[in-house]
C-alpha cells in the first residue's frame, strides 16, 4: 500500500493469470515484450503461488522472468506452501532451487502460517450462528 501511496508503479497479478498471460505471449512470440513490461514496475506482487503447477516451458519462462527482475525492482510472492514444497509446483529440483535462491537473496520472508484459514474460521462461526 505504501508503494501505491508513494506513486510507485505496482503490478498485482495472480500466478494463474500470469501463466495465462505468459502462454499468450509465447503463442504470439511476444515473450520479450512481456518481460520488458514486467521489469518496468517498481513492485510486482504475484499472488497465489501453489494453486497451479507449471509445465516445463512455463517453469523456465517464470524462472527467466524472476531472474531478469532480480535487482531491478521489488517482488512480493504470496503462497501457502513452504519452500520445501515448491518442487511440487515446479517439478524440477534444480530449477526450484534456483528460483528460491534468487527470490530469497536479500529478501524479507514473512510466515503467516495458520492451522486453519480465516475463511474457514468465519464459515465455522457462521454455521454455529445459524443453528
Amino acid at each position: 500500500i505504501k508503494a501505491c501511496m508513494a506513486s510507485k508503479s505496482v503490478l498485482f497479478i495472480s500466478i494463474p493469470n500470469l501463466i495465462i498471460e505468459l502462454r499468450e505471449a509465447m503463442s504470439l512470440n511476444q515473450v520479450s515484450n512481456y518481460k520488458r513490461n514486467f521489469e518496468k514496475y517498481d513492485l510486482v506482487v504475484l499472488d497465489e503461488l501453489g494453486y497451479v503447477s507449471f509445465d516445463k516451458d512455463g517453469c523456465e519462462i517464470l524462472f527467466n522472468l524472476l531472474s531478469n527482475r532480480n535487482d531491478k525492482g521489488s517482488i512480493i510472492i504470496t503462497t501457502n506452501l513452504a519452500f520445501e514444497r515448491w518442487e511440487e509446483i515446479f517439478k524440477d529440483t534444480m530449477l526450484t532451487g534456483a528460483i528460491i535462491d534468487r527470490l530469497a537473496h536479500r529478501a524479507h520472508i514473512m510466515d503467516f502460517s495458520r492451522e486453519i484459514s480465516y475463511r474457514m474460521e468465519d464459515t465455522i462461526a457462521w454455521l454455529k450462528s445459524t443453528n
